[in-house]
């Protein structure tokens, strides 16, 4: 019997959801917003919301704590810089869990979580590597691409 033990196991091993929370951590910190299964977004919100508090404390102590946990040194500064200051007067509640239907295939319910107060850029965060990467190479393949037709015609 389960009386009274209170995480979920979402059916992995113990190794496994500590790494999943430390992924889903790092990618909730880096975009300010997820979407995932209901589960899993309320098991994160006591985390997230825990690690936001560390963060404020803003010493030494609890940089090394956070990057033991988070292990992603992008992160720690991102908590410590930003969001610390962000939610400087805020006492707790740094996180919302809104439902958002359920997936096609198996029918889970899913949702999303996000920071309140959130930057609404940081979901761009790696999207302008890519247009940049992108615009780049339409110009080096513009110039190849009359030397092959002066080839051609000879």
């Amino acid at each position: 019997m389960r009386h009274k033990l209170a995480n979920r196991k979402l059916n992995r091993t113990s190794e496994h959801r500590k790494a999943l929370y430390k992924n889903m951590l790092n990618s909730l910190i880096k975009y300010e917003q997820i979407t995932t299964t209901l589960p899993k977004a309320k098991e994160l919100k006591p985390k997230i919301d825990k690690v936001i508090t560390l963060g404020k404390q803003k010493n030494l102590q609890s940089k090394k704590s956070l990057f033991s946990k988070l292990q992603n040194k992008d992160s720690v500064n991102k908590l410590v810089k930003t969001l610390s200051t962000r939610y400087e007067k805020r006492n707790g509640g740094y996180s919302r869990v809104i439902r958002s239907g359920f997936r096609y295939g198996d029918d889970a319910p899913m949702a999303i979580i996000e920071l309140i107060d959130r930057d609404i850029d940081a979901k761009k965060v790696d999207i302008k590597k890519k247009i940049e990467e992108k615009d780049k190479k339409p110009e080096q393949t513009k110039i190849k691409i009359p030397e092959k037709k002066a080839k051609s015609k000879k």
